[in-house]
């Protein structure tokens, strides 16, 4: 089997997350600025763990801007593939931390430069060398960055690549349009693998849905993986190879839950990457995967902000041992 050039590229939004830090003397709250957006999170995790990573999206002529391609750099990410947006500023988040390390966002991103991204922007032998594209939804609310999106998919697989997808709701994103759930739900068929919260299944398949009844949903749609992350109740999968499960996670003190997906979801896709066959495994070898990527994100919620927060391989692996995973 011919070997591509990257392990995984990411396609999607990328932004600056100003994470809380506290209030000064006179009580005003104080925020960090740390580089995120999932599909930027993602493609981090994989090249932090000393995976072959990319990125293709946009950002404003900023220095906000300039400072996610710094960051992306010295994580080994290849940036070849951003382009800069002249029209619109980086897209920012504000991350407000509950007590128990749960965030609420509020967005500047009206329409923000990760949604500008063109068709014609797209790095095409990029993504003819890529073994998987990760995508999230948020690149579908609006054009052109939506029709970019869906144009990268189709070169990926007709390439022979597979596609991750992690449907990512975020309500005033889609400023209360009734057809973010079918836009959400329109991708699962061109899907490999798919990751989604407990919630985004419940928001796009109904309250009260159980795991199982969800994942073989999402799996007659035509992904051969899906994941359903539950916090701090673990993850529970299902293959198309007919085996399932729910994996529980150690018990960790949490400051930021900001990346905890994400930072999953890039630990799963280096491991499955690490095989010839990505989707070919069995029952054990998944579940060594999945233990893993849940090592990965337990290490990411102990501290502040997603991509500052990431493990390397050589973490993980000592996290793994000292619980016993």
């Amino acid at each position: 089997m011919e070997m591509k050039k990257y392990d995984v590229v990411a396609l999607g939004e990328i932004l600056i997350d100003f994470t809380f830090a506290g209030t000064n003397a006179d009580g005003k709250k104080l925020y960090e600025e740390n580089p995120g957006g999932a599909p930027a999170n993602c493609v981090s995790a994989v090249a932090k763990l000393g995976g072959r990573g990319a990125f293709i999206g946009m950002t404003g002529r900023d220095s906000f801007g300039t400072d996610i391609r710094a960051v992306l750099e010295g994580l080994g990410v290849d940036i070849s593939g951003m382009r800069f947006c002249d029209s619109q500023h980086t897209t920012l988040a504000f991350v407000s931390l509950a007590e128990n390390g749960e965030r609420t966002f509020s967005f500047c991103r009206n329409p923000g430069a990760d949604t500008q991204l063109q068709p014609s922007d797209l790095d095409a032998a990029m993504l003819e060398q890529a073994r998987i594209l990760h995508i999230g939804s948020l690149s579908l609310t609006d054009e052109p960055a939506k029709t970019a999106t869906l144009r990268a998919v189709a070169m990926v697989k007709k390439a022979g690549g597979l596609v991750s997808y992690d449907p990512n709701y975020r309500a005033n994103l889609w400023h209360g349009r009734t057809d973010a759930v079918p836009l959400m739900k329109s991708i699962f068929p061109l899907a490999d693998s798919v990751k989604l919260s407990e919630e985004e299944l419940e928001l796009l398949f109904g309250a009260g849905i159980s795991y199982e009844t969800g994942a073989e949903q999402i799996l007659a749609l035509g992904p051969s993986l899906v994941l359903i992350t539950l916090g701090s109740r673990g993850v529970f999968y299902a293959a198309k190879q007919g085996f399932s499960a729910l994996l529980g996670v150690p018990e960790v003190r949490v400051a930021d839950t900001t990346g905890a997906g994400d930072s999953f979801n890039g630990g799963l896709l280096y491991r499955l990457t690490r095989r010839e066959l990505p989707l070919a495994f069995t029952k054990e070898e998944l579940e060594r995967d999945i233990s893993f990527a849940n090592a990965v994100a337990s290490l990411c919620v102990m501290k502040r902000g997603a991509i500052p927060a990431l493990p390397d391989l050589a973490q993980v692996q000592a996290f793994m041992q000292e619980h016993g995973m």
